[in-house]
């Protein structure tokens, strides 16, 4: 029997031992989980992308016993405000905006459209982004002309990462209570983990959900970090919780600030509050004002503080040792990519679990395809700051000045000149987020494909029309989110028709 050593609890631990309780034959593997309750965890990441659902069915949960067991809300997208001005907002909502026509795409037909000033928002042309605005929300098929409504979770994390807790302790995953005093090196990297009260756990894989510090891979270990503060300068947040005000929106707001953003997430019991921002250009106690002065409700607590570095590992897999969470690396939740970032771990560290003992080739390809997902996430990060129209804030101006990544400055090249779009090895984000994100920031490009040009003016706007009134109408169907949540237990699927 072999084992795989999990330091830390927390979302990333528990979502990687509830994985490997679910996947690994009890016969072949044994799971040990670490944790000490005396170590806080961050618990900010309160906020999904789609993805979420796949971790949850592969697991074999209850998607309204996880709702209920977590305070969970539904989640259609973000609303960002003031990212271009003060005053200015856009969603980015999950799923497609219309549908093409043709071979072209339906970004090149608005724009048409745009330019000749008889095109609606852009997101008026999105299901989700219109049931979003609306406030509602249900399960249902997609069929005729109704397109899907993926969606994602705003939850509790330490209830998320207690509820996983119980299903891998069914599993048999074994729960230690400790704190780690030492880490004893061994052939291949660690031999074993030292605990208080002179324990000694012994393992075959490391992985390491020690947070920031990385106490595995980076203390022990000696793996490097990339700092990646000059390109997403915010190294601080407040995080406070306030009180629940009317029924959960079904989106994440995030409101752009002379220093940074705050978010606002909706629970069912209480919102999520926070201020990502750079210290810089604004004190703790400048942000902490910020954020207290632009609650929705009452707070309930004091503002909790965290520090952090942008950036990644220099490796993500070194010797029998896998970094998972915050310990690998840290993105700012903007697009809400650091639970779904555990996701994806976990689900490489399966692929790529050795038989015997990790092979050099294995080690190299796991960490390839993690910084190109670090790469491309932190691209899509940059470009919310650097399409912006703030002028006089000194964070923004500087944001506006930057020089790109040349991957970012690529895509933005050719969307400039061409409207097109280049996804490239696997990246996270598609054509619909950049294009939403492109065009909600206003950075729209000189042409369009001319393609789009084929449908007379008549034809172009009744097509326009019909997918907009597809969108309004099959939202305007949809019952309340606040009455899918207070009905968790006898929601069924809908059928909805335009």
């Amino acid at each position: 029997m072999r084992s795989i050593v999990i330091a830390g609890g927390g979302t990333a631990g528990w979502m990687a031992a509830a994985a490997f309780a679910r996947f690994l034959p009890r016969e072949a593997w044994r799971v040990v989980l670490v944790e000490s309750e005396a170590i806080g965890t961050v618990g900010v990441g309160e906020a999904t992308i789609p993805q979420i659902q796949l971790f949850n069915h592969h697991l074999g949960l209850d998607e309204d016993e996880f709702l209920a067991a977590t305070q969970g809300s539904i989640k259609l997208g973000i609303e960002f405000r003031d990212w271009v001005r003060p005053g200015h907002a856009y969603m980015h909502g999950f799923g497609q905006v219309g549908r093409g026509l043709g071979l072209a795409e339906f970004h090149h037909y608005w724009l048409r459209a745009h330019e000749a000033g008889t095109a609606a928002p852009f997101g008026a042309y999105s299901l989700n982004n219109m049931a979003a605005a609306a406030g509602r929300f249900a399960r249902f098929e997609a069929q005729g002309p109704v397109p899907p409504m993926p969606y994602a979770f705003h939850f509790d994390a330490g209830l998320y990462a207690a509820y996983l807790r119980r299903h891998a302790e069914a599993g048999d995953v074994v729960r230690h209570e400790g704190r780690i005093v030492a880490v004893e090196p061994g052939e291949g990297g660690i031999a074993a983990l030292l605990l208080d009260g002179e324990r000694r756990i012994a393992g075959d894989l490391f992985i390491d959900c020690t947070g920031f510090r990385g106490l595995l891979i980076g203390e022990a270990l000696g793996v490097g970090y990339h700092d990646w503060r000059h390109w997403l300068p915010c190294d601080r947040a407040l995080a406070v919780p306030s009180a629940r005000v009317g029924d959960p929106a079904p989106y994440t707001r995030a409101t752009a600030r002379r220093a940074g953003w705050q978010w606002r997430i909706p629970l069912q019991h209480r919102t999520g509050n926070g201020y990502v921002y750079a210290s810089a250009h604004v004190s703790d106690d400048g942000a902490a004002a910020t954020l207290l002065a632009n609650l929705d409700g009452e707070p309930l607590g004091d503002p909790r503080p965290l520090a952090f570095t942008t950036g990644k590992r220099e490796a993500f897999w070194a010797g029998n040792c896998i970094a998972l969470g915050l310990s690998s690396g840290f993105l700012e939740p903007l697009e809400s990519t650091s639970i779904h970032l555990i996701q994806t771990a976990v689900a490489r560290i399966l692929a790529f679990l050795p038989a015997d003992r990790p092979t050099e080739a294995d080690r190299a390809e796991y960490n390839r395809l993690t910084h190109v997902e670090y790469d491309r996430i932190r691209d899509f990060l940059i470009l919310h700051y650097h399409a912006n129209q703030r002028v006089g804030e000194p964070l923004w101006d500087a944001m506006r000045a930057l020089e790109l990544p040349e991957e970012l400055a690529r895509k933005l090249d050719l969307w400039r000149a061409s409207a097109r779009l280049s996804r490239r090895d696997d990246e996270l984000f598609a054509e619909p987020g950049w294009t939403q994100v492109l065009i909600g920031q206003e950075i729209l490009p000189e042409r369009h494909h001319p393609l789009a040009d084929a449908p007379g003016d008549r034809d172009l706007a009744a097509f326009l029309s019909t997918v907009a009134d597809v969108a309004r109408r099959t939202a305007a169907a949809l019952p309340p989110h606040g009455d899918f949540l207070r009905g968790l237990s006898r929601a069924p699927q809908m059928k909805v028709s335009a």
